[in-house]
């Protein structure tokens, strides 16, 4: 039985991982930091099939304590200051775990067992004030937040430790990724959790920034099989995962209000107080590699994407 860590066990994609992990027989720790209010939802339906340790990236003792005790083979780096509009919040914060927090479980590694193959979570949002487009693993980085800032950083000390030690750290640059495990405070779960309660009564408005904003969105679930894939290559290697569409903030709320019978609209008010200090204006990939040397492929469209989220939320909010 393989053993995989994976950090970020709580978060949206830590979830799917997990789920696909043990259902490929992998025995699954998954890595949270200590919390008084630690927030199982995600994984509670199948928390007692994996084991949950205390770690956390900006303490390397604890990443050598959990890589000594488990011995696993692989690495999944998917913890991290996430939310885009936070890092410019706590820009100092973002960079301690986002960046250096990569090193540190690289590290690790190297220290106890450099054969452990490693999987960093890059983010398209490292192209932000994009150079070409569609953007693929060639394209240059202009990063356009703290966040994004971070992940460069993450990115090029993963090919570092890979090109310097030898090790197998590979790079997944993935594009948006939503599903109705997505937190509220992302743009799509905000639209999603909206429509659901202004259809229900319980909400009278949804108040969002840049509507023309276009994102290349797809399937978390879908997104995590090819993180997977990635780790069973003969090479490490970085690759763009994403749909090779883009859509608008717009199409999504249209998509979504026309789901449950409701105009977008009569309910969304465009507010400058949601607007980013620094645009990312069209992020859209090009995942031709990672269909080439991966075999992979998004199963779920983009509008299938949208009304599983809103049903999803409808029925959240009818059971409650």
């Amino acid at each position: 039985m393989p053993t995989a860590i994976i950090t970020g066990i709580t978060g949206q994609d830590g979830s799917y991982l997990a789920e696909l992990l043990l259902q490929k027989g992998y025995h699954v720790i998954g890595v949270a930091r200590r919390s008084s209010t630690v927030n199982y939802e995600r994984i509670q339906h199948f928390v007692d099939d994996i084991t949950i340790v205390q770690g956390d990236l900006q303490d390397q003792g604890s990443l050598l304590s959990l890589l000594e005790e488990y011995k696993p083979t692989e690495v999944y780096n998917l913890a991290a200051q996430s939310f885009v509009p936070t890092s410019w919040n706590q820009p100092a914060l973002t960079g301690d775990v986002t960046a250096l927090g990569v090193t540190r479980m690289l590290e690790a590694i190297r220290f106890v067992n450099p054969k452990i193959r490693f999987y960093q979570a890059s983010s398209s949002e490292m192209f932000g004030k994009v150079l070409e487009v569609p953007q693929n693993e060639n394209t240059p980085f202009y990063p356009r937040s703290p966040y994004g800032v971070a992940k460069v950083y993450g990115h090029w000390i993963t090919v570092n430790y890979r090109e310097s030690f030898n090790m197998f750290a590979t790079s997944g640059i993935l594009f948006n990724h939503e599903s109705p495990r997505r937190g509220m405070e992302f743009v799509t779960r905000k639209i999603s959790n909206a429509v659901t309660g202004i259809k229900l009564g319980k909400m009278k408005e949804l108040r969002l920034g840049n509507l023309e904003a276009q994102r290349d969105w797809g399937f978390a679930g879908d997104y995590v099989e090819a993180m997977w894939l990635m780790l069973q290559q003969d090479h490490p290697d970085n690759y763009v995962i994403g749909t090779g569409e883009t859509h608008a903030v717009r199409e999504f709320c249209e998509i979504a209000f026309s789901h449950v019978d409701l105009d977008y609209k009569d309910y969304v008010v465009m507010d400058e107080k949601f607007y980013r200090p620094a645009e990312v204006d069209l992020l859209i990939s090009d995942p031709s590699k990672a269909r080439m040397q991966l075999k992979w492929e998004p199963a779920v469209s983009f509008k299938e994407l949208v009304t599983m989220m809103v049903d999803a939320d409808l029925a959240r909010l009818k059971k409650q």
